[in-house]
């Protein structure tokens, strides 16, 4: 491979090399089940179930970004909706498989890069991210809105949980030049309810707060130091 930049999508992949985890990385991550890892419960994130039961999305064509073990599809693919989930790690993926067989459902689980999938113009009803977008490097930011442009239909709604700005569970406090300083995320970038409404200020707000803390019992996922989201297409 030669490194040269003659283009645009030149200039992103030499970005990339330096900052994104490699999908080995997140194969390893995925790899030892048994590990404390929040996110491994089989249990959805509490404000994703809230939207669900206040009839703020309803049934319908639904696209998850980053969907690891699955656990938020499943909860999707049980409410009746149509759910394709993507993600980069194939490990993570037999996992979120035979999570859904055990429940008999239907998911379309696409092993890919998310900025290599290519989806129709206005195919989704609800586009949903939980724990992807605080991974994504600052460069990448344009083209991961216009997946949510280009996928979402008019009027659709796009939610996102993500890393709390100087969270325990992560949200490095750098600034996007920092980053590239650094050559490293430190981990996942932070977020707060004016920047999220900054980075998607094509779309119309709906609800931004704190996650809400949620007790294993209570089978839904729930941990402050996240911020979550919802928006909706003008």
């Amino acid at each position: 491979m030669q490194e040269n930049i003659h283009n645009y999508d030149d200039l992103l992949e030499m970005l990339d090399s330096f900052l994104r985890e490699p999908a080995p990385f997140w194969d390893e991550f995925f790899s030892d089940r048994d590990r404390s890892v929040p996110i491994f419960v089989n249990a959805p994130d509490e404000n994703l179930v809230s939207y669900v039961e206040m009839g703020r999305i309803t049934p319908g064509k639904v696209l998850e970004l980053g969907c690891g073990p699955g656990r938020n599809s499943i909860y999707l693919a049980e409410q009746g909706f149509e759910v394709d989930a993507v993600d980069l790690s194939k490990t993570s993926l037999v996992w979120a498989k035979e999570r859904a067989d055990e429940r008999n459902l239907t998911i379309n689980f696409l092993h890919q890069n998310i900025f290599d999938f290519n989806s129709e113009q206005g195919k989704y009803d609800f586009i949903f991210d939980s724990g992807c977008f605080h991974h994504i490097a600052p460069h990448r930011r344009m083209s991961y809105i216009d997946i949510i442009d280009r996928s979402l239909k008019e009027e659709g709604y796009f939610g996102i949980t993500c890393f709390l700005q100087g969270g325990n569970l992560g949200g490095s406090d750098i600034t996007d030049w920092e980053v590239y300083r650094k050559g490293s995320l430190m981990g996942g970038l932070g977020y707060t309810e004016e920047r999220l409404s900054k980075i998607f200020h094509s779309l119309k707000p709906i609800e931004i707060r704190r996650m809400i803390d949620k007790k294993h019992s209570e089978n839904l996922f729930g941990a402050s130091d996240l911020l979550t989201g919802i928006f909706q297409k003008k």
